[in-house]
Order: C-alpha cells, then sequence, then structure tokens
C-alpha cells in the first residue's frame, strides 16, 4: 500500500533527474544535429495536415455555433468574429494542437523508445559509448519545444480563416464584418499567450512521452503500456498547465 503511495513521487524524481540529465548534454549539440532536424520534420512539418483539419473544423463550428446563440437584431454581427478569434488564439488554437499531438507525436515517440528499450537498443548505444539519453531524448524535445509554436500559428490562422470560409459560405456573416468583430476586441498580449503555451505543451507532450518510453520494461506489453500512459498523462497535464497559465499571466 505504502509503496503504492509513494509510487507517483519516484516517477516524478525519476522524471525530474531523466530530464536535468538531457539539458546537461546541451553541450553534446554536435552528437545529435541531424538527429534534431529529422525530428523536427517529423513532428512539425509531417503533423501539419492533421493540425490543419482540425483547426478549420474548430473555428468552422465555433463560428456556426456563436451565431446560433447570438441570433437577435440588438446584437451586430461582428460580434461573431470578437468570439471566435480570441478563442482560437487563447485556447483553442494550443490545446486542440496540443491533444492531437499528444497523441500523434507523444504516442510515437513513447513507442520508438520503449521498443528500443525492449529490444536492448539503447543498452547497445550505451555500450558503444554514445549518451543515450544526449542523443535519443534532446533532440525531441527541443524538436516540440521549436516546432509547437510553428504549429499552434497554423492552427490559428487557419481556424480564424475556417470560420471567416463558413460564416461567408453560410450566410451568417461578411468576411468584412468577421474581421471587423475581430480586430475590435483584439488584444496584442493574446498571441503572445497563445505562443506561452504552445512551448509550454510542447515541452510537456515531448518530455514525457520521452520520459515513458526510455523506462519501459516487459517486452511488447510494457511498449504498449508506455504509449497508453505517454497520451493520458500528456492530455491531464496540458489541462493542468493550461489552467495554471491562464491563472497566472491573465
Amino acid at each position: 500500500m505504502q509503496e503504492r503511495l509513494l509510487s507517483p513521487f519516484y516517477a516524478l524524481g525519476q522524471y525530474v533527474i531523466l530530464i536535468a540529465r538531457a539539458f546537461g548534454s546541451l553541450d553534446e549539440i554536435r552528437v545529435y544535429g541531424k538527429n534534431w532536424i529529422e525530428q523536427m520534420v517529423r513532428i512539425g512539418i509531417e503533423s501539419i495536415p492533421i493540425v490543419a483539419l482540425a483547426a478549420a473544423f474548430s473555428g468552422a463550428v465555433l463560428t456556426v455555433q456563436t451565431a446560433y446563440q447570438l441570433e437577435s437584431p440588438f446584437i451586430p454581427k461582428s460580434i461573431i468574429g470578437s468570439i471566435v478569434a480570441p478563442s482560437m488564439l487563447l485556447e483553442l488554437g494550443a490545446v486542440i494542437t496540443g491533444f492531437i499531438l499528444a497523441g500523434r507525436v507523444g504516442a510515437r515517440i513513447a513507442a520508438e523508445l520503449g521498443t528500443m528499450r525492449v529490444s536492448e537498443q539503447i543498452d547497445a548505444l550505451e555500450a558503444m559509448g554514445i549518451n543515450s539519453i544526449s542523443f535519443l531524448i534532446v533532440p525531441r524535445v527541443l524538436a516540440g519545444i521549436v516546432m509547437f509554436p510553428m504549429l499552434y500559428i497554423a492552427s490559428c490562422l487557419i481556424g480564424i480563416g475556417g470560420g471567416v470560409l463558413i460564416g461567408e459560405v453560410g450566410g451568417l456573416i461578411s468576411a468584412g464584418e468577421f474581421m471587423e468583430g475581430a480586430r475590435q476586441f483584439f488584444k496584442p498580449f493574446d498571441p503572445y499567450f497563445g505562443l506561452i503555451k504552445s512551448v509550454t505543451f510542447g515541452f510537456i507532450i515531448t518530455s514525457i512521452a520521452c520520459f515513458k518510453g526510455y523506462y519501459t520494461t516487459g517486452g511488447a506489453e510494457g511498449v504498449g503500456e508506455s504509449t497508453t500512459d505517454s497520451a493520458v498523462l500528456s492530455c491531464v497535464f496540458i489541462l493542468l498547465a493550461d489552467l495554471l497559465l491562464a491563472v497566472t499571466l491573465l
């Protein structure tokens, strides 16, 4: 019973030590530079289609639902843009992207490293004198920190564009009215707040995935558990970080 209660604290300590060791080896960038570029492509570029699809539909649905709720002759239509644009910048652009990538990127990283662990490939790297933490973990975490903000920007642009498009096509609101409302209540800090969230989410997803994958045990079943745990924990900590950042910075 006591061991079960203390296991989350053991895992937290193990996670902190792993990340500290990883970022303590940043001077070895020449070792993982090529791997870093590869991970940026796999995490960022290859994730654009699914992120764009989710963002476009999110912006479109938000526009339709907002128009439905605000059907009144006393409320100007431009208020739809005033709601949709900040919602994408402050919340949906970062959170939806984070949830999607927790499943796509986080699960893939955990499965990759977990498979390498159970097949003793990580032990082989250590035997050859290669710092496995530097070679495997640092490129993935850095790629997440760099590429997640890029995906957030794309998500916001496409989401707002989807809202403008569905409003124009569906006769809900003209593009001019939508953008007028979006500019009316725009705050310069909104995109910066979204970027801060995206960097935080990128670190959370990749670091948790690396931790779960690196310490996988138990063969194929263990790889499956690590993959599932990575996705679930990433989503939970994304929600927690989202709340903490909102309370702290807004």
